[in-house]
């Protein structure tokens, strides 16, 4: 059986041809602050995994997705092997579209260090009086460019996003500009509106979307994970401060306290942030199957 080596290689995630189809490996690896730490998280691959195809289900109705099937009995021979189970998503191949397409609902990170400064996010006027962590009157498109590895995410305007497509796909550009920005609004809301009913609030999110050869618009990547998307538990959310989150926060703070780490973390960090991962995902999902 001949080996097949990735196309594209995060620092968290794998990338293959698989001639007719693309295989995307979420591996139990995790990175902060630019760098793959050394240990690895327990089935955060999986949880990842499954979170995204449960979303792509759910979604389906707004906009077709790329997702075949993570079963790993579906997958190409290489595929089926232990090392893939769980955590590998076989998917339609798409020309990639170069605009990460964020969407906050709240306010927080560095969108609340802009707005302190000028009342705007990413160039958009916000209400005055906010304050850290409230929710937005409507949740706002702030879309960036697709830096390659190592490299940092530039935030754009929709018009920049119209003319970054235009050169790609002449007389198309803002079609496909709409398209997707309608498609991110879409999707936070119908999902944000559930997770909030099952306890957890998206406070933002980043999709990323594709063209199939019929130059159809197709939700790819991966979908509303903790990964890609910040997750705060509704009980005990109060504006005016941080919230705590379900994802790797417990590994930053471990980090910022412990500067001479190697970034080597204690197993009771590891596992606090394994216990953060899996209570999202069966809050969401309702399923214990990780």
């Amino acid at each position: 059986m001949k080996e097949i080596k990735p196309v594209k290689e995060g620092k968290v995630r794998e990338v293959y041809d698989a001639g007719d189809c693309m295989i995307l490996v979420a591996t139990d690896r995790i990175s902060a602050f630019d760098h793959i730490l050394k240990n690895d998280i327990t089935k955060k691959g999986e949880i990842l995994t499954k979170m995204s195809k449960f979303w792509f289900d759910f979604t389906k109705d707004i906009v077709p997705n790329h997702l075949i099937s993570i079963d790993k009995n579906d997958m190409p021979e290489f595929f089926q092997s232990e090392r893939f189970a769980g955590n590998s998503m076989k998917c339609k191949k798409l020309n990639m579209l170069p605009v990460e397409c964020i969407v906050r609902g709240y306010i927080t990170g560095s969108g609340w260090e802009s707005y302190q400064k000028n009342k705007t996010v990413c160039g958009i006027r916000l209400p005055e009086g906010l304050q850290e962590s409230d929710k937005l009157p409507e949740p706002i498109y702030t879309p960036t460019t697709k830096a390659e590895l190592g490299l940092h995410d530039e935030h754009i305007t929709f018009e920049e996003s119209v003319e970054i497509l235009e050169k790609l796909y002449p007389d198309r550009g803002r079609e496909y500009a709409q398209k997707i920005k309608d498609c991110t609004i879409a999707l936070y809301k119908k999902c944000a509106d559930y997770a909030r009913s099952k306890g957890i609030i998206i406070a933002d999110t980043k999709f990323e979307f594709g063209l199939d050869e019929e130059g159809n618009v197709i939700l790819g990547d991966e979908m509303l994970t903790p990964d890609s998307s910040r997750f705060w538990p509704d009980e005990g959310y109060e504006p005016g401060k941080s919230q705590p989150s379900y994802d790797k926060q417990f590994v930053r703070d471990w980090l910022k306290a412990n500067p001479d780490s190697g970034y080597l973390l204690p197993e009771e960090v590891v596992d606090k942030t394994i216990a953060k991962y899996k209570e999202a995902y069966e809050l969401l999902t309702g399923k214990t199957d990780v």
